[in-house]
């Protein structure tokens, strides 16, 4: 059986994360509060008077709480044999996979997350009962060219990203048309969106000077939901800041397919979510779900909100 670890990104942050993990890791954690300048440890148990809901601090505390979670799933059961994560997650996915070190990640992570800070005065909204296609009419008829598909999470469950004051107009419409719920999120930033394009191209810069290593098992890219290309490893990382999740396809192409590339034959994988929550794991009951409700009839088609699963 297939065996899939797969890593939260920001928005499982809570005060109490990694308690049984710092002291068990204390190398790596030194590691960490070396690169960072503080101490991470203190940072997750106590919370940081809110710097742990500040993004530059937020994105660094769950790589390394992932990581460590990580190392701990590894040393119970075994390594993957194929990851993904989601947003910051897949930085996760990629040093798991031996991409880059623990400290060469997180130096990335912390880049990245002042860069994705800078950019203010936007927000994400969570939509949940609207599908993809719904939605993205909506968007095109309300006339908010601001607002953009930023996560594609689960066949009923979508992610906006733009400016707050439409965000606003777009939740009363969408609740209008009969979403379950449409709300902001508590977010600094209109994250994977276009207005996030400066600092994707602050962190190409410096991902163009990252020795990547070739991967030890495939590693699906939020990018393109497949898996990631060495040769175009640092320009789809870049890419993800600016663009959208596509977590629901991510998972499709995994229950669709051996981590080698060819179409699943054996037994479906084991989704293993590695760090602190759960909230993959109830998306990928969703996507699974709505996957083998319409495996008896599907054939060459996949499942509407559940694009990519064939390739």
């Amino acid at each position: 059986m297939t065996t899939v670890h797969m890593f939260a990104g920001q928005g499982v942050q809570r005060p109490g994360m990694g308690k049984d993990l710092f002291g068990r890791f204390p190398e790596l954690t030194e590691q960490a509060d070396s690169v960072l300048g503080y101490s991470v440890a203190d940072l997750c148990l106590t919370g940081g008077d809110g710097r742990l809901d500040d993004t530059r601090y937020t994105q660094p505390a769950v790589y390394v709480v992932n990581a460590l979670s990580h190392r701990a799933a590894v040393e119970r059961d075994g390594p993957p044999d194929l990851a993904l994560g989601h947003s910051l997650g897949e930085y996760n996915a990629l040093e798991a996979a031996g991409v880059f070190g623990f400290a060469e990640g997180l130096e990335l992570v912390a880049a990245r997350a002042a860069g994705m800070a800078r950019i203010t005065g936007g927000g994400m909204s969570v939509v949940v009962g609207l599908g993809e296609t719904t939605l993205r009419y909506l968007l095109h008829r309300s006339g908010f060219d601001s607002v953009h598909l930023a996560n594609l999470n689960a066949p009923d469950q979508l992610v906006l990203a733009g400016p707050r004051e439409d965000l606003e107009m777009m939740e009363l419409i969408l609740q209008d048309a009969g979403a379950r719920l449409a709300r902001r999120l508590p977010v600094s930033g209109p994250f994977h969106s276009p207005h996030m394009t400066p600092a994707a191209r602050e962190l190409a810069a410096l991902l163009d000077r990252v020795p990547f290593r070739p991967p030890r098992f495939p590693v699906v890219s939020n990018r393109t939901a497949r898996p990631h290309r060495y040769e175009e490893l640092a320009a789809t990382l870049a890419e993800q800041v600016d663009h959208p999740v596509r977590w629901a396809e991510s998972v499709a192409w995994v229950l669709g397919h051996e981590p080698g590339g060819g179409r699943r034959e054996g037994p479906p994988p084991r989704f293993v979510e590695v760090g602190d929550g759960t909230v993959l794991t109830g998306m990928v009951r969703r996507i699974r779900e709505e996957w083998d409700r319409h495996s008896a009839d599907r054939g060459d088609r996949v499942p509407a909100g559940v694009t990519g699963g064939r390739a």
